[in-house]
């Protein structure tokens, strides 16, 4: 089974290799734990050294926005723009009462960028901003269903953010979202430490416990010899 690298120092080494090829993991954490570092530097890494094209959805931040916070990593996200190996997009949800007429609109659109410039990455930040335009935790969980299923029959990696209160026991807002994935990562923010933890990985042997993490000036290193205790993560 083809691996993907994920661009995130010494985490590959707790995942056999990197995701698997065509797979979804969801990203969980609270505020200011790193989930759009994570994953931007997903989508940079993998332009910058695997030559992989990847597209960027954000729900709620502006495109603008996106670029700015990633300038202190000094990474040339517009050189790999103009290479068409990176492409951020918002999605444009803003309107309850013509959700599912939207929604559809937008996956396909997604699909049609996927295949403009065949994307081998793609990253939804947040689920849980998408989620509050659906009234049921089913319609939730049938919603990020197709769009996951969607990315899979196009071979594409995707990694969702899922925003928390930051627990150490949460891995998503309305209960569902790490039911679609294939993985689920927590990320942890206990001033002044930070971990990595891999909850699940299908089709994957992991390493089940947290790891210390750093958020560096070329973005999230993880040390994957060393572990924390997860009583410290309360």
């Amino acid at each position: 089974m083809e691996r993907v690298p994920t661009g995130i120092p010494g985490l590959d080494d707790l995942i056999q290799g990197g995701f698997l090829q065509g797979s979804s993991v969801l990203v969980a954490g609270g505020s200011g734990c790193g989930k759009t570092i994570f994953s931007m530097q997903y989508i940079y890494k993998g332009a910058e050294l695997y030559n992989d094209p990847g597209i960027y959805i954000t729900i709620e931040e502006g495109v603008q926005n996106i670029w700015w916070n990633m300038t202190s990593f000094n990474w040339d996200i517009v050189k790999y723009q103009q290479q068409n190996l990176i492409k951020i997009y918002r999605m444009n949800l803003v309107n309850p009462e013509t959700f599912a007429k939207d929604f559809d609109a937008e996956i396909g659109r997604i699909k049609d960028m996927v295949k403009e410039i065949n994307a081998k990455r793609l990253v939804i930040d947040s689920t849980t901003s998408f989620a509050i335009f659906m009234s049921s935790q089913s319609d939730i969980r049938f919603n990020l269903f197709k769009l996951v299923d969607e990315m899979k029959k196009l071979g594409v990696t995707t990694v969702m953010t899922a925003e928390t209160f930051g627990g150490r026991d949460e891995f998503s807002r309305f209960g569902v979202e790490d039911f679609v994935t294939d993985g689920v990562i927590g990320l942890y923010f206990k001033p002044p430490m930070r971990a990595l933890l891999v909850k699940k990985m299908r089709g994957t042997a992991n390493d089940p416990r947290p790891h210390p993490m750093v958020i560096t000036s070329g973005g999230i290193q993880v040390d994957p010899n060393e572990q924390i205790l997860w009583d410290a993560l309360k």
